[in-house]
């Protein structure tokens, strides 16, 4: 039989983790009144045999919560929420990071609660519209550019985030630098046309994730950090451009240096998404020097053999998770994998989440 890197054990971080399987964050919507509950602690126990979960997309702020029923890891309630998720994992012998998701301008009033606001780096609407539960579908709305002192408070809420995850039992935190939300929008001039320190220069554009990593690794520690990023990546109003691999080449080594535990690729190429190139992905490996996860549309076959030549240390699978909680098994022996249903991906309630 040939060999199965993919199930391998590997450290990360002064962990062991028992195989190379990341299940991907994935939004689904379940927080009620964006507190994690039961319900979710049941979904990500079921899950427990991959070798790394990360959380679904969590707010580290009342501002970042753009998205009906999302969670968020501010308040104590969240944060007691969050422990019934870490400890049903740590009970199926799993390891469990949260993303820290600040959506940033991808948010509508109505899915903020009272107080927050929709901040971006520009006064910039994203294109397109959003579900809100009160108000049906909604053009997104023009942000407010974030004053220094916005972009401050931001970066300490992410900071007391991973403070907060570490509370909550979880085992470390990933940054969601992608897809267009908080930390993407500053890296990208789609969503950034500032002329001050945070825009404009490949330096000044990365800055803001740079910081939010240093703040991080300082709170909790880089061994327990890593970042999610999608060079190339269009979701959300975003867009490549001249400078797209210099300055995902550039943020990458400013992260290695920080000693960040992980770098995470996107790529939704499989789901329609413009394909990133080869050739960046083997950049930032050469960059990067400390854990590699890379994702989009892989299976066993495939992700081994990335293993085995090198490519990545990791493997993240995201949608065949939601109907397939055995993946890891399903992988291992090549079973054929439940499809799952679209209908049910941000619904709330048990179907298509814990009942399948």
């Amino acid at each position: 039989m040939q060999a199965q890197p993919l199930f391998t054990p590997i450290e990360l971080g002064g962990i062991e983790l028992k195989n190379r399987i990341v299940m991907a964050p994935m939004t689904r919507s379940r927080a009620i009144g964006n507190v994690p509950n039961e319900l979710m602690a049941r979904y990500y126990g079921l899950r427990a045999a991959a070798g790394l979960i990360v959380a679904e997309g969590t707010s580290p702020s009342p501002n970042g919560l753009g998205y009906p029923r999302i969670p968020g890891i501010f308040s104590p309630a969240q944060v007691a929420g969050w422990r019934q998720v870490t400890q049903a994992v740590h009970a199926g012998a799993g390891r469990i990071f949260v993303q820290l998701m600040h959506t940033g301008r991808v948010g509508h009033p109505a899915n903020l609660p009272p107080g927050a606001r929709l901040l971006a780096p520009s006064a910039i609407a994203a294109p397109g519209e959003i579900w809100t539960d009160t108000q049906g579908m909604q053009p997104y709305p023009t942000p407010s550019a974030m004053s220094e002192a916005d972009i401050a408070a931001a970066i300490e809420e992410f900071a007391q985030g991973c403070r907060n995850a570490i509370e909550a039992g979880f085992d470390g935190v990933e940054l969601h630098g992608a897809n267009g939300y908080l930390i993407d929008q500053f890296l990208n001039t789609a969503s950034n046309q500032r002329d001050d320190r945070w825009g404009g220069s490949i330096e000044n554009r990365i800055r803001f994730a740079v910081e939010v990593a240093r703040a991080a690794a300082a709170a909790i520690g880089a061994h327990r950090v890593g970042m999610r990023i999608s060079p190339y990546g269009v979701f959300n109003g975003m867009q490549p451009d001249a400078d797209t691999d210099a300055l995902y080449v550039r943020l990458a080594q400013e992260l290695s240096d920080i000693s960040l535990v992980y770098l995470h690729i996107v790529d939704h190429s499989s789901m329609g998404a413009p394909e990133v190139p080869m050739t960046i992905k083997t950049r930032l490996r050469e960059v990067f020097k400390h854990r590699y996860i890379l994702s989009g549309g892989y299976d066993a076959a495939r992700a081994n053999a990335d293993l085995a030549t090198g490519r990545c240390d990791l493997v993240a699978f995201g949608r065949p998770f939601i109907a397939n909680p055995d993946l890891v098994e399903r992988l291992r022996t090549g079973a054929p994998l439940k499809t799952p249903d679209e209908r049910t991906f941000y619904t709330p309630g048990p179907e298509g989440y814990t009942e399948l």
